[in-house]
């Protein structure tokens, strides 16, 4: 009898945990919240950089052609140096193109010498297109004195002053001796003598520091230099003055 309700009680267990687990098989799973993914930042696509075409080249001007203008002459039957010039329409000496220039500094063509003008004045600026005339002037070899410091002061006169001279003839030009106006110049570097309208013709010295020259007829071949430096005046004479011969190359045409 005892055995008999083991028996019973172990069915009612038995049959109650059947009971569970069938409820627990017949209720539907709830459900699991499926992770969701984190959302990915939107690409932020920027747009392209716009490609910035290169300036144009700036259009320079080119560069104006090299003018050159020959000059030709045949050189008077004396031995010196030679001087010469470029001059405009109104007889003004716009450019020294040589000055005491030696024979084998010009380039000897099959008649005459030959040098070249490159359209340009003393300054370096170009000279309008047009007619020239260049001329000048082959000086022999002057015999100069120094005559040292002088007391007395120079003569009164125009810095400017000039002295009339006859030259030698030149016998390629036919003429008889021509009549030309001598002054003196100066620099920082010393005195020279040139022609009334500038043109140099002879170095007379070569002292520093002259603030004034002066040119005075001392007889019919010679002619005297007055000299300033700050210290005094200084004078020298110029002998055979009129060992010079004056040429003339001709118009000329400048484009």
């Amino acid at each position: 009898m005892f055995e008999s309700r083991i028996v019973d009680c172990g069915l009612r267990i038995a049959a109650a945990w059947l009971a569970i687990g069938i409820a627990a098989a017949q209720e539907s799973p709830s459900p699991i919240a499926s992770a969701t993914p984190e959302e990915s930042p939107a690409l932020s696509i920027s747009p392209e950089e716009s490609i910035t075409a290169p300036p144009a080249p700036v259009q320079t001007p080119s560069a104006s052609p090299a003018r050159s203008v020959r000059v030709s002459f045949v050189p008077p039957p004396l031995e010196g140096t030679i001087s010469l010039g470029i001059y405009d329409t109104t007889g003004k000496l716009v450019r020294v193109l040589h000055q005491e220039a030696q024979l084998n500094e010009f380039t000897i063509g099959a008649d005459a010498l030959v040098t070249q003008w490159d359209g340009k004045n003393d300054d370096g600026e170009d000279l309008p297109a047009g007619k020239y005339r260049a001329r000048g002037y082959l000086v022999s070899a002057l015999k100069v004195e120094d005559l040292g410091q002088v007391a007395d002061s120079p003569p009164q006169g125009r810095p400017d002053a000039s002295v009339k001279l006859k030259l030698m003839p030149n016998p390629l030009a036919n003429n008889k001796r021509p009549t030309i106006e001598i002054a003196a110049g100066f620099e920082n570097d010393g005195s020279y003598l040139k022609t009334a309208d500038g043109l140099p013709l002879f170095t007379v010295n070569e002292s520093p520091n002259v603030t004034r020259a002066l040119a005075a007829t001392a007889g019919e071949k010679s002619i005297q230099i007055w000299q300033e430096d700050g210290t005094g005046s200084h004078r020298f004479r110029i002998s055979n003055v009129d060992k010079m011969m004056a040429f003339d190359c001709g118009e000329i045409e400048l484009k």
